[in-house]
């Protein structure tokens, strides 16, 4: 079919498009500045007589025609494209024409309409039959007779018989025959309640019974006027029963409004007895299970002393050494502990907490209401120091170290791999070393300190010291491959992390004597020490001790005057 002019199938009738006027072998101002083509979006009528006039043309050589009634798919718009590529040796067809109908099919707006029309022509899935159940029935009663005679057969009635196989195509019929059914009533709710929309201020009665004086094990906090449930103490009365939760508002109390004052109501509660009817607002919190995080304290703390604990009555009272449970960390001030040997949880103050009160620099002297005043006691105040962590003073560091609370875990009775003994200077930790490890070779060892020194005459490597260059022993140093070291007389010794490591990968028990800042590095899962502190003796055993020596000859140092006078 022969393409019609462009000028009668889209002859616009508002004055926005520019006319053909006349030929392109005129010389016409408009052509010799090119063709002025029509907007797709501005044109109305004329446009729908284009897409067939496209679609039913002649189509170039290889290419097949579109059957009616084909998706308008990308495919079928690159036919039509392709189709207009051969149009040109058509009669009667101008190339004016062929390029503003290339134009109109190649535009966005075009493609847009043939994917909707194409998404609005997609077929829907439709199910082949929504009786498998059935069908699978009939296949095991005719292949029956062949499931002791082949193994596939047996093996295709086995999945067959599958429940998870039966479920799915009892689904796929259901859903095949639209068969769905509304889950029956709930036996508990009233049908007509679940109709009727929630009131936004619902609320519930809980009943509690207790003895004058018997604390709950909760604490409250003032949130937009109203009292809220702040924390619930793990293993209290609340917590037992499982009825309150925290967000929880409460509304009254035996039918009595509460105010907004926290200490009023825990103190009504405290004295109240028997039957205790709470109105509340539910927060509907889900509850979170209690922690296992276990730490060891190492210090000493009393709630009745601690002016900045929520509730003294909710403290918990411990001491340094002892082991607790926290079962609650939700609060970053305040932790829920517990003793390990059992008891009720009560509060604890976190590490944060704990670590910024002792951190806290006091001034000496308060400031004044005078300038002057004010820079003098700036002055004399102290003030904190603040400096960078360097390795080099490490010591120093480990110093002024915090020691609030130290992570531990439960654990089995186990082999350890290293015994450390620490200990005031000559209190004995050698001998006890060099006693141990000759009561028993096989299972206690000891490593071989390294130094820089010349070996003398009668020292060979290896036996008494390791003998390298002070070069070497430097950079290892520097590197951290040294438990601790120290320079004597102008040579480095030392002990080396790698010698502790031979000592245990040969299945013993490696013994030390170290100083107690190497117990820090030692404090690992690798090496998992034994830590033994030797207490010196009292003063009148060292004076004996002393007398003794000095009369047999060993020693020639007496006490010093200090030690003497104590």
């Amino acid at each position: 079919m022969q393409l019609l002019h462009a000028r009668a199938l889209f002859a616009c009738p508002c004055s926005c498009c520019t006319p053909v006027c006349c030929s392109r072998g005129s010389g016409c101002s408009r052509h010799r500045r090119g063709p002025q083509y029509p907007d797709l979006g501005r044109r109305r009528a004329g446009g729908r007589a284009l897409l067939p006039v496209a679609m039913n043309s002649s189509p170039r050589p290889g290419a097949s025609p579109s059957a009616p009634g084909a998706p308008l798919g990308p495919q079928a718009m690159q036919q039509v494209l392709d189709n207009l590529l051969g149009l040109p040796s058509a009669p009667g067809a101008a190339d004016l024409d062929l390029i503003f109908l290339r134009g109109i099919m190649e535009s966005p707006i075009v493609r847009s309409l043939a994917k909707a029309h194409e998404r609005l022509e997609e077929t829907k899935l439709e199910a082949v039959r929504d009786n498998n159940l059935e069908l699978v029935q009939e296949i095991l009663h005719d292949i029956g007779h062949l499931v002791q005679q082949d193994s596939t057969a047996a093996e295709l009635a086995r999945i067959l018989r599958e429940p998870h196989f039966q479920s799915l195509l009892e689904t796929h019929d259901s859903v095949a025959s639209k068969s769905y059914e509304t889950p029956p009533p709930s036996p508990v709710l009233d049908p007509t309640f679940s109709n009727q929309p929630v009131p936004p201020d619902a609320v519930r009665m809980v009943g509690i019974r207790k003895t004058a004086g018997e604390n709950l094990g909760v604490t409250f906090r003032v949130e937009r006027g109203e009292l809220v449930i702040a924390r619930i103490l793990h293993g209290g009365m609340v917590a037992q029963q499982g009825l309150l939760h925290v967000g929880d508002v409460i509304r009254e109390v035996n039918g009595q409004e509460v105010g907004s004052n926290p200490r009023v109501l825990q103190d009504s509660l405290r004295h109240a007895s028997g039957s205790v009817v709470l109105k509340i607002l539910p927060s509907y919190q889900e509850p979170h299970p209690p922690r296992q995080v276990f730490v060891k304290c190492h210090f000493d703390y009393d709630p009745a002393s601690d002016s900045l604990i929520p509730c003294k009555e909710a403290g918990l009272r411990f001491s340094a050494g002892d082991l607790l449970q926290i079962v609650n960390q939700d609060d970053p001030n305040w932790w829920q502990a517990c003793h390990v040997e059992g008891g009720s949880a009560g509060l604890i103050p976190s590490q944060l907490l704990e670590e910024k009160r002792k951190a806290f620099v006091k001034r000496d002297l308060e400031v004044a209401s005078t300038s002057a005043g004010a820079l003098c006691s700036s002055l004399s105040g102290k003030r904190k120091k603040r400096m960078m962590y360097l390795t080099t003073k490490n010591a120093e560091f480990d110093r002024h170290e915090l020691l609030i609370y130290e992570e531990v875990a439960r654990m089995p009775p186990f082999r350890r791999k290293t015994l450390v003994l620490i200990g005031a200077q000559g209190v004995g930790r050698r001998s006890l070393k060099n006693k141990l490890i000759m009561s028993d070779q096989a299972r206690y060892g000891t490593t071989i300190p390294y130094t820089s020194r010349k070996p003398k005459d009668s020292e060979k490597d290896g036996h008494g010291y390791h003998f390298v260059s002070r070069g070497e022993m430097e950079a290892d140093i520097k590197a951290g491959h040294y438990l601790e070291h120290g320079e004597y007389e102008g040579n480095l010794y030392g002990t080396k992390i790698d010698s502790i490591r031979a000592v245990v990968n040969a299945g013993k028990m490696c013994i030390l004597d170290v100083n107690p800042q190497a117990v820090k590095v030692l404090r690992t899962a690798e090496f998992v020490p034994y830590v033994v502190f030797i207490e010196a003796p009292s003063a009148e055993t060292l004076r004996a001790m002393n007398r003794a020596a000095l009369e047999s000859g060993v020693a020639i140092k007496q006490l010093s005057a200090g030690l003497r006078k104590s």
